[in-house]
């Protein structure tokens, strides 16, 4: 392996002492790139030192001193994109972006790029980004958020992030925290091109911009013509997105760096200047196969291997540099030389620093610390809005109370932002959204595209810019076309950015079961498992229209304050209800101007103070086992529901303290019996060595039917009755009637 580490290092080396530079790829000069032959001596001191720190790292690995390192070389033509864009324009980037940190960090004094890359290399717990998490390329300074896997995950959020722009343009924001001029990148290869993330990501910035919507977005493919082994055909992505309706499509050879700057100043000028999005194609190269681990002559031949090497951008920057005058082939050899020697030192140096040693310091950064956040502001309405006093002075079902508290929180914060599918004139499938963008406007309560990678990767994007985003999932099961969004990137932010980023929202989700009329996976799902594995993220779940309300303000609470990422279920069957035991009862609805204070995250809310029986539910549980309460107290039961209100992480200290001396558990699980919250109620409790007669039903490990053939699978009152006397010992009265 060493030996393979060595001929890559010197084929650079090799080619340049022999004096093989490559013939010019292009006619571009350094005027029509707008470049001075300094400029194109600093350029590649940041390609050669990108160059030296792959090396440096393949030789870390094959000593079994680093880790898996996917390398930058033949990529340093993004260097010239560092250099065109500002500091400020943020950048999200792929994991082949070396040249581009490095660029971008000669801008900003006291960066220290090679110290910082040698730590992450190593995994340092100095790492200034990720404390040692993963090898990332991020810096707060620098507005690079760190990615971890770049296919194409990150591309959502980039357009979210440039949409933010705009929109904080049109909302005159005082403050932002990214300029109104500003523009954001985003980097990725051709093989991530084809993945449906990008795909539907790309289509909603084209979407935007054939709408004439501003959208400052460059998003730079660099072509390298493979994806780990698999090629990708010439002509393939110039083919797709040479002419699409709605963006603009920009190209260059990133192996010339003078070239790369030109076709970056030309996609600048568009996406700064036109407000429109930009698709800057870069041709490159890939040297040294895709990572550390990577064989790459077991499906590429020698020739080829060869031939890609004989492109390497280093050597057209040096032949540019020679002809320009500016350097001798000695002085590139010097400089080379020089720069690996200060990169070899550093990499040393770091492999002596402290590293995470124990899982509180590794999972400290898991949620955000908290920290002053952005005072509210109070949002403006429309001139002529509808007035809410009457309806706020009327008891009212869960889907208007849930928009009345939107209502609350838009008024509020002038950053709040709500959006989603027919959330704006239709307000919501549900009207849990109604009537709120006649009274706050396009611009603050608007519809999106049907795409939900799209909705949450605007959210992400938008909370980039200190927003507190609330978008709307319309049903639970959607959100499988996106979990990634959830997992993968606003939940990870924080932790591998050490706390310096964070993704604070509010995603509403319509869900759960007990919907009257429809089946299917789809419309009917009673699954949460999606949420409940994500660390750091907050799962709440109402029971009521009074609840929702409370635990409305919590949820903005936790995303303004403690910059969470916060999953709000609400049970569909639950909006329209408004009696409970009888019909004009109406103990189901509630008026918004009675509902006071909020619900504390980690709290519980107990319904009743019964000691025989102590029923653990929430959501619909919620509202059958308060139905269940009549026919069990004529069975002589006297019974307490705890609601639990916060599914993850599950409020086990409040849950236990509600339980009391109650010597009867009966868990009431809506969900499917695999994957619910029942499972991890039922392992607290033993490691807790609760001592109690513990018994749970729950929903039937299967997808709903649709019809009456969906109440043999679901949870019922009779189910929760029945359950409840069985455990307390008591006979039913009405069954033996």
């Amino acid at each position: 392996m060493a030996g393979a580490i060595a001929a890559s290092a010197d084929g650079f080396l090799t080619r340049l002492k022999a004096g093989r530079l490559p013939a010019a790829l292009t006619e571009t000069s350094l005027a029509e790139a707008g470049m001075s032959p300094r400029d194109l001596a600093a350029l590649f001191e940041s390609q050669l030192t990108s160059r030296r720190l792959d090396l440096e790292a393949r030789r870390l690995g094959a000593e079994k001193r680093g880790f898996y390192s996917i390398g930058s070389s033949g990529h340093e033509g993004n260097a010239a994109v560092a250099r065109v864009f500002r500091v400020d324009d943020m950048a999200f980037l792929h994991y082949r972006s070396g040249a581009f940190y490095i660029e971008r960090a000669s801008k900003l004094p006291g960066e220290t790029p090679i110290w910082n890359m040698a730590l992450s290399f190593v995994a340092s717990s100095e790492d200034p980004i990720s404390g040692g998490r993963h090898k990332v390329i991020g810096s707060k300074p620098l507005f690079i958020p760190p990615q971890t896997s770049t296919i194409a995950s990150h591309l959502p959020k980039a357009m979210g992030a440039a949409f933010s722009i705009a929109l904080s343009r049109t909302h005159k924001r005082p403050d932002p925290e990214l300029p109104r001029d500003s523009v954001v990148l985003c980097s990725f290869g051709d093989a991530s091109a084809n993945h449906s993330t990008a795909v539907g990501a790309i289509n909603a910035a084209a979407h935007t911009g054939y709408r004439g919507l501003p959208l400052p977005l460059v998003l730079v493919c660099e072509d390298n013509g493979i994806g780990i082994s698999v090629k990708t055909p010439a002509g393939w992505i110039a083919a797709n997105y040479g002419s699409r309706a709605g963006l603009r499509y920009i190209s260059g050879d990133g192996r010339d760096v003078v070239d790369a700057m030109r076709a970056a100043r030309a996609a600048e000028r568009c996406a700064r200047g036109a407000r429109a999005p930009v698709f800057l194609h870069l041709r490159t190269v890939r040297l040294m196969g895709h990572a550390g681990s990577d064989v790459e002559s077991g499906y590429r031949d020698r020739a080829e291997i060869e031939r890609e090497a004989d492109q390497d951008p280093l050597l057209h920057t040096a032949r540019r540099l020679v002809e320009e005058g500016v350097m001798s082939l000695q002085d590139i050899e010097k400089l080379y030389a020089d720069i690996g020697g200060r990169v070899y030192r550093a990499i040393e140096q770091a492999t002596t620093r402290p590293k995470l040693t124990s899982a509180p310091e590794v999972t400290a950064s898991l949620v955000p610390p908290v920290r002053p956040r952005r005072a509210m502001r109070p949002g403006k309405t429309v001139p002529n809005a509808p007035d809410d006093a009457r309806a706020k002075s009327e008891p009212q079902h869960m889907s208007r109370l849930v928009s009345l508290a939107l209502a609350e929180q838009l008024e509020r914060d002038e950053n709040v932002v709500v959006f989603g599918e027919d959330v704006g004139k239709k307000g919501g499938v549900y009207g849990a959204t109604t009537r709120l963008q006649p009274k706050f406007g396009p611009s603050r309560v608007f519809d999106t595209i049907l795409d939900e990678q799209s909705i949450l990767g605007m959210a992400i994007g938008l909370g980039h810019n200190g927003y507190i985003p609330v978008p709307e999932i319309q049903f639970l099961a959607y959100v499988h076309n996106a979990e990634d969004q959830l997992r993968g990137e606003a939940a990870s932010l924080s932790f591998f950015s050490k706390g310096q980023y964070a993704n604070p929202m509010v995603v509403r989700v319509a869900g759960l079961a007990y919907q009257k009329g429809f089946g299917g996976h789809f419309h009917n799902d009673n699954s949460v498992a999606i949420f409940r594995d994500i660390p750091g993220i907050v799962l709440a779940c109402p029971s009521s229209g009074a609840e929702a309300v409370k635990m409305i303000r919590e949820a903005f609470r936790l995303a303004r304050e403690e910059g969470r990422v916060v999953v709000f279920l609400e049970p569909i069957a639950l909006y329209p209800v408004k009696d409970l035991h009888a019909e004009g009862d109406g103990l189901m609805t509630s008026v918004f101007n009675d509902i006071e204070g909020k619900a504390d995250f980690g709290a519980v809310n107990q319904i009743g103070d019964g000691k025989d029986l102590a029923i653990v539910t929430y959501g619909n549980g919620t509202y059958l086992s308060q139905k269940a309460l009549r026919a069990l107290s004529d069975n002589g039961v006297s019974a307490r529901i705890i609601d639990l209100r916060w599914l993850t992480p599950l409020p086990t200290d409040s849950l236990i303290d509600a339980i009391g001396d109650c010597r009867n558990v009966l868990i009431v699980d809506e969900c499917r019996k695999s994957g619910s919250p029942s499972e991890e109620i039922i392992a607290q409790f033993a490691d807790r060595g609760l001592s109690c007669n513990l018994s749970r039903i729950t929903g039937v490990d299967t997808y709903i039917p649709l019809g009456p053939a969906a109440d043999t699978v679901l949870v019922s009152e009779a189910d929760i009755v029945n359950a409840a006397l069985a455990l307390t010992g008591k006979a039913n009265k009405r069954a033996a009637e």
